[in-house]
């Protein structure tokens, strides 16, 4: 059983490669990436594979039984891209499918939630067995913002008072490993979200009791917190892409609460005081 998985060199990624090593010979384990070079310290054999280059995906996948294909980073161009590795993993003759999609794909109001639904529908059509991992916001979204908000003395967004329902990176790591060594999950689709949500401004009633300090959340208008990132140096369409995700998630695109992630991973999720304390490390 030969299992690679894309995009290894990025966060989720190499997660996924630690964790599979744990459990696979890593003999049978393959990271394709864009530039091999950087990859010699995952400690398994690396492939050059590039989304967008079509030409790349063919020997990349020769020989692979499961693919963990993770979302591509490039919004805008994620629906082609993954169209290309899916026509490659096809004439390839890769067996299953795992893809890294987005919570409550088929109605999220998240401008992201489009291409996803997408490649879930390509995948449905594909003739390979498939897994959609519905991946919830990662806490570390937020918990990455922790030290500019104790350096700014608040927390700042559009959220509201929204629930979000995040785990970490890890967390969803172990959902991909479960899924990549397991059995009996062609053909599900698991909506994957932390055990506990929290509001903006609980999360910043947690930094403030670590800290010691009084970081309280300020809630913005998006436009103003889109204007707010980009002065921290957040490319522009980003910035606005993030307020807007703040925006859905004051209306309940981030909230879930059927712990499937948790029963997949066989544990709970990590908790928001436990994400918190590691950001302020």
């Amino acid at each position: 059983m030969r299992i690679a998985i894309t995009g290894a060199t990025g966060q989720l990624g190499r997660l996924v490669i630690e964790k599979l090593k744990t459990q696979v010979p890593a003999d049978q384990l393959v990271a394709l990436v864009r530039n091999p070079a950087k990859a010699t310290d995952l400690g398994v054999e690396a492939r050059e594979a590039d989304y967008a280059q079509p030409a790349t995906l063919g020997a990349a996948l020769a020989g692979v039984d499961k693919l963990l294909l993770i979302s591509s980073s490039e919004v805008g161009q994620r629906a082609t891209q993954h169209h290309n590795v899916i026509e490659a993993a096809k004439q390839a003759g890769v067996k299953h499918i795992i893809y890294t999609s987005v919570l409550h794909a088929d109605t999220s109001p998240l401008s992201l939630a489009e291409e996803h639904r997408a490649t879930e529908a390509e995948l449905k059509a594909s003739g390979v067995a498939y897994t959609l991992l519905r991946n919830g916001w990662y806490t570390e979204n937020y918990t990455g913002s922790v030290p500019g908000a104790v350096a700014g003395g608040a927390f700042i967004g559009s959220a509201r008072n929204g629930r979000i329902s995040s785990a970490t990176r890890a967390d969803f790591a172990d959902a991909a490993v479960a899924v990549l060594t397991g059995e009996g999950h062609e053909g599900k689709t698991y909506e994957l979200a932390g055990d506990n949500s929290y509001t903006l401004t609980e999360l910043a009633a947690e930094i403030s009791r670590q800290t010691g300090k009084d970081i309280p959340y300020r809630d913005l208008p998006v436009a103003d917190y889109a204007a707010a990132l980009a002065g921290f140096g957040v490319p522009e369409g980003f910035a606005h892409g993030l307020a807007s995700w703040d925006a859905d998630a004051a209306e309940g695109a981030l909230f879930d609460e059927s712990r499937q992630l948790s029963k997949l991973i066989g544990r709970p999720t990590t908790p928001l005081a436990t994400a918190v304390a590691a950001a302020l490390k």
